[in-house]
């Protein structure tokens, strides 16, 4: 176990659920000093133009928050996709990563890291994120967060993600294997929580892990029967939800495959 800053416990390395939790996490690291190097130069996918390309068309489509542009500026998206994808990485589409999953659209991660970004506690805190997928959300929220936890169910696209991950060296970003729905509760409470994957409702346990002054940002199916993101501010008095546009992600699953 370490000490937090503010003296309370923290799990150590490896962290697991008691024994009797269903969902028996195992945490991992991204690991070893954090990497914070300019943006690298290159040709073809590996140059840094062709990236700023894309935050320029994020910027056109509304996106502002200067540390998340700055952080899709950074991570090379055609990295995480499979080589015969790689000249689609930049342009505003899903891709497939495998095991029936996508690695969402720039603007979406960009939407929703932004919205995260401009709650009340920003993303000063840990933060939570609800399928790892590839990695490549998490490598872009570990730019803009001080804490990152990122939790998947599926263990091959866990040991894909790390895989991805671990040339860069990302000291602050954590990776778990388990049931998202479940959260995880050692590492609460919460900044913010972000998901990648959208059920019938928001599971009670990520309400439950979300600081007073937390901002969860979650695709869920609304009244209307479609698909919405929605956004959850905790408040000392109580829940604030807000409906946004329609979205389209993966189902929310239960249970480790």
């Amino acid at each position: 176990m370490t000490q937090s800053p503010g003296g309370r416990q923290r799990p150590g390395f490896p962290a697991r659920l008691p024994s009797s939790s269903p969902a028996q996490v195992r945490r991992t690291a991204a690991e070893a000093p954090a990497a914070r190097v300019a943006p690298p130069t290159g040709v073809g996918m590996d140059s840094s133009a062709v990236r700023m390309a894309m935050v320029r068309r994020l910027q056109a489509g509304g996106v502002s928050h200067p540390a998340v542009l700055a952080a899709l500026g950074a991570v090379e998206r055609h990295r995480f996709v499979d080589t015969a994808l790689a000249t689609q990485a930049y342009e505003d589409t899903s891709l497939p990563i495998g095991l029936g999953q996508t690695i969402s659209k720039p603007s979406v991660v960009a939407r929703m890291i932004e919205l995260i970004c401009q709650g009340p506690a920003g993303v000063a805190g840990r933060v939570l994120e609800i399928g790892t997928g590839c990695g490549y959300q998490a490598a872009v929220l570990s730019r803009v967060a001080r804490e990152v936890y990122s939790i998947e169910r599926l263990r091959g696209l866990h040991d894909k993600a790390r895989e991805n991950l671990r040339p860069l060296r990302l000291s602050n970003l954590h990776l778990l294997f388990g049931d998202g729905m479940l959260g995880f509760p050692a590492g609460a409470p919460y900044a913010a929580i972000i998901a990648a994957a959208g059920g019938n409702d928001l599971p009670s346990a990520w309400i439950d892990q979300l600081a007073v002054g937390g901002r969860l940002v979650a695709p869920a199916v609304t009244a209307a029967g479609r698909q919405n993101l929605v956004v959850i501010d905790k408040t000392a008095a109580g829940i604030v939800r807000t409906e946004l546009e329609a979205v389209h992600f993966v189902p929310l699953k239960s249970g480790i495959a």
